[in-house]
């Protein structure tokens, strides 16, 4: 049992599959059950953490290694890809979002969509130089609000909501 927390742990790290992918897998490995709240909070906060633990680490280094490795043979391209598209993807939503960026990062992070959970989101704030403790509270924000919005569906709850209303 220990060795599936594990694996929904780093599911729940790696980019772009995240916490929304760890908590459909922990939901049907019966790691979340609706009968037992303790240990359904348990794993909903283990699939956060490990969502988070690699915010502050790319909020500090991914920009420094993309600018380094712009000009690199091997890497060059994907860095210079990776660092054009997100700050331009970055100035849109700053021009959009204004002063609501905090707000804007937040709910870019916590519409669980591919593509925008905590790694891009991060990335996107520090490319823009959004300063740390903003950042970690609306990716923080976002997560924790990919992760109901993933735990409901995981659990029914949003199936059952939308034949009740369909």
């Amino acid at each position: 049992m220990l060795i599936k927390y594990l694996i929904v742990f780093f599911i729940s790290m790696i980019p772009l599959i995240e916490l929304r992918g760890a908590i459909p897998v922990a939901a049907a490995w019966g790691l979340m059950p609706t009968d037992n709240l303790p240990r359904l909070v348990a794993t909903y906060a283990l699939c956060i953490v490990g969502n988070m633990i690699p915010v502050p680490i790319i909020y500090l280094f991914a920009r420094k290694f993309l600018e380094w490795g712009q000009d690199k043979k091997f890497i060059g391209g994907i860095c210079q890809f990776f660092l054009t598209k997100g700050t331009k993807a970055g100035q849109k939503l700053e021009a959009k979002a204004g002063k609501g960026l905090f707000i804007a990062l937040l709910l870019f992070v916590g519409i669980p969509l591919p593509g925008t959970g905590a790694w891009t989101g991060t990335l996107g704030a520090s490319l823009l130089d959004m300063k740390f403790k903003p950042t970690v509270l609306a990716v923080m924000g976002g997560v924790l609000l990919a992760g109901i919005i993933m735990l409901l569906a995981s659990l029914g709850v949003l199936g059952a909501a939308g034949a009740v209303l369909g």
